[in-house]
């Protein structure tokens, strides 16, 4: 695991819980949809970076 999918992977995982969060308190359904679009991009790309494909 080199450093940069580390940090997308955290970096994702941590717009999954603003994603959590924003779903509580109610917020704009647009907000949510673009959150989660930004942190399945994150995890998708810090999964493909993993060096345990090669």
């Amino acid at each position: 695991m080199n450093g940069l999918s580390t940090v997308l992977i955290v970096v994702g995982l941590f717009l999954v819980g603003g994603i959590i969060s924003f779903v509580k308190q109610k917020m704009p359904t647009s907000l949510i949809v673009l959150l989660s679009i930004g942190a399945a991009m994150c995890l998708v790309a810090g999964v493909i970076r993993l060096e345990v494909w090669s």
